[in-house]
């Protein structure tokens, strides 16, 4: 059997490419700003193989992931803070104390009684812990600190749609939120005639203003859902892309580009590419589309 790489390999490889004298010169020039937009694509194109079920792709994008987690530790390590063992140690740590319903001691060696669900435990410890964000919340109001906010830790740097489901979903915690999906679309369509209020009125900067309310409200309803707005938007993509590509094939074959062709042209294509998916819903009105209409 060949030998099989593990972590400390991993971290040898990076000490190297960083190494003044012997590493790799775009490694050296690498630091915390620069890495950040490979990390985030790294990030997304792990997302982009679980969607395709491409898994035999999937070991390689998880490396490329792990590789950025590498990275900063290397940072960190160079300049006297942290180092990889300090990010294991702080996740298992982390992760220990928001499971105390799985390690009742907060050790690994822990575990729950014989006969003592998860789901018992849980409850103990929500209400454990509420009880106590209250108790925080009233000494700092005692002391004049700034109150303690449920969107804390959002972060800020996270794709619109991602953050604003999230923010959304913190402010439902506490009950600020719709009783129903019912009330999410009667949103969505009280923020669209905003929008054809400020468009009517020539209100440029307003209608721009209501788009983003209107998409927050879309995100609202992807939420109460229970989807993901971020997955539910790269599907369409998907779904668009698949259709154009069909329009500009079909277009190809009558010797046309799609800049030489006229919209009803690439509509009676678009058309037929909705067919090729979906063969029951040839008739636009059927699935609630007018003629003419290009949506995905």
């Amino acid at each position: 059997m060949s030998h099989r790489h593990d972590l400390d390999d991993l971290l040898t490889l990076m000490a190297v490419l960083r190494d003044p004298e012997q590493g790799c010169p775009w490694d050296l020039k690498q630091g915390w700003d620069s890495i950040v937009p490979h990390t985030l694509e790294e990030a997304y194109e792990v997302a982009d193989a679980i969607e395709r079920r491409a898994w035999e792709e999937l070991p390689g994008e998880l490396g490329d992931l792990l590789f950025q987690v590498v990275y900063y530790a290397r940072f960190g390590e160079e300049e006297g803070r942290f180092d990889f063992r300090d990010v294991i140690h702080t996740l298992t740590d982390k992760m220990l104390r928001r499971h105390p319903h799985v390690f009742p001691d907060g050790t690994l060696a822990s575990r729950r009684p014989p006969g003592v669900s998860a789901e018992e435990i849980e409850s103990r410890q929500v209400h454990s812990r509420w009880e106590s964000l209250k108790a925080e919340e009233r000494a700092a109001r005692a002391s004049g600190e700034a109150p303690h906010s449920v969107l804390d830790d959002v972060p800020r740097t996270l794709p619109a749609l991602s953050r604003a489901a999230k923010l959304s979903k913190r402010a439902a915690r506490v009950g600020f939120d719709w009783p129903d999906a019912r009330g999410v679309v009667a949103k969505i369509r009280e923020e669209l005639d905003e929008v054809e209020e400020a468009l009517a009125a020539g209100d440029h900067d307003h209608a721009v203003e209501e788009v983003g309310d209107l998409l927050f409200a879309v995100t609202n309803l992807a939420r109460t859902l229970k989807a993901d707005p971020e997955r539910c938007l790269r599907a369409t993509n998907a779904k668009f892309e698949r259709r154009f590509r069909h329009v500009e094939a079909a277009l190809a074959a009558d010797g046309l580009a799609p800049g030489e062709a006229d919209l009803a042209a690439m509509e009676r294509h678009w058309q037929a590419a909705k067919r090729l998916e979906f063969p029951s819903s040839a008739c636009p009105a059927a699935a609630g589309k007018t003629p003419g209409d290009s949506r995905p």
